[in-house]
């Protein structure tokens, strides 16, 4: 693996509780502002799990050795309203459903994260070498977010007026376990454009692992990450949009998305570790691009390319948009030819949005 910085990888933006702490009633102040604290000890806590993990043999496998067919090996644990992951196991592998939602869409949604990787990726789990996916409902109290620590999806339940509990959303599960990936692919660090790289790479597969899920095309998609995170009361779609970032909403407790489209409106800003979760949006929009101009199902064109691109060893812990829409145009050329439908369709989803690439 290579060099890792090690951030905290919550799905909700830190910006959206900080207008929620200003904006919110008395109660929303209160549940907003015990999350942005709780997350900066979730941060320590996914460093310290990544210095375990890189600990761990991953190679000395024997690569002509037979192997069985990858199953996912899931571990739902509930934490009943505490900041605890060591909560009674309520849901192993193989088990009856539990006849708790969050537990028993934990459980599926791994399942289905792992099906997709498996399936299209021939992906042994989050490290490729059958990682067990554990999961954690019910985290905190009114807690409203997801996060990975490096070892365990962890789930909040939400505080039921504003969010509801994350579980309810595949996308978001895939986006998380998403970060698992890029992590051991390419250690991106998490801060400007190398950690809204990350983050962007994570809405790919986690919108990828939805219409994998669903049978769905580039165009059918909807193309939102996190629709089912609002309760009806928030004007909003989703948290964000690939297809059109800055609309996903616009609501007078959570704010208007931030996102831009296009470099020209990048934000520069040390929140949001450099803006990762807002300048995301950036090649967020240019994979939308390249997707729906090849057209089929994403995971087969586009979604090959960047995947293949976060495993090239010319992606380093600090690349750059430009570097990474560079290396996904070689891989384009690659694969398909110098000249081919792909390698034009992401020289033009990149140019699209401001970022330069070589001209095929």
């Amino acid at each position: 693996m290579k060099g890792r910085r090690k951030p905290r990888h919550c799905f909700l933006p830190p910006f959206v509780l900080e207008s929620i702490a200003v904006h919110g009633d008395e109660e929303q102040r209160a549940w907003a502002a015990r999350g942005m604290n709780r997350d900066q000890s979730i941060r320590l806590a996914r460093v310290e799990n990544a210095k375990v993990r890189a600990r761990g043999p991953r190679e000395g496998a024997d690569a002509l050795a037979v192997k069985p067919t990858p199953q996912p090996s899931r571990n739902i644990r509930d934490a009943e309203g505490r900041e605890d992951v060591s909560g009674d196991v309520v849901r192993r592998e193989g088990d009856k459903a539990a006849g708790d939602k969050a537990a028993d869409e934990a459980y599926k949604g791994l399942g289905q994260t792992f099906d997709f990787f498996h399936e299209v990726y021939d992906r042994d789990s989050i490290d490729d070498a059958g990682m067990p996916l554990r999961g954690v409902v019910h985290f905190g109290e009114r807690y409203a977010n997801a996060f990975w620590d490096g070892r365990r999806m962890v789930f909040g339940d939400g505080d039921g007026k504003i969010f509801q509990r994350m579980t309810r959303s595949l996308d978001v599960i895939g986006h998380e376990l998403g970060h698992g990936v890029t992590e051991d692919e390419a250690g991106l660090e998490y801060f400007g454009q190398s950690g809204a790289l990350n983050e962007s790479m994570s809405d790919v597969f986690g919108s990828m692992v939805e219409q994998h899920n669903k049978g769905q095309t580039a165009k059918q998609a909807d193309w939102l990450i996190g629709k089912e995170v609002w309760t009806p009361t928030v004007k909003g779609d989703a948290l964000r949009s690939m297809k059109a970032p800055g609309s996903a909403y616009d609501d007078p407790v959570v704010g208007r998305d931030p996102q831009p489209a296009h470099m020209k409106d990048y934000v520069d800003t040390t929140q949001d570790n450099g803006g990762v979760h807002i300048n995301s949006g950036i090649p967020n929009h240019a994979f939308y691009t390249v997707a729906t101009r090849l057209g089929g199902r994403t995971w087969e064109r586009a979604g090959a390319i960047w995947y293949e691109s976060l495993r090239d060893p010319g992606v380093q812990p600090r690349s750059s948009f430009r570097r990474f829409a560079g290396i996904t145009l070689r891989v384009a050329q690659r694969l398909h030819g110098t000249s081919s439908e792909e390698a034009m369709a992401v020289y033009e989803g990149w140019e699209n949005v401001g970022v330069p690439a070589p001209k095929p």
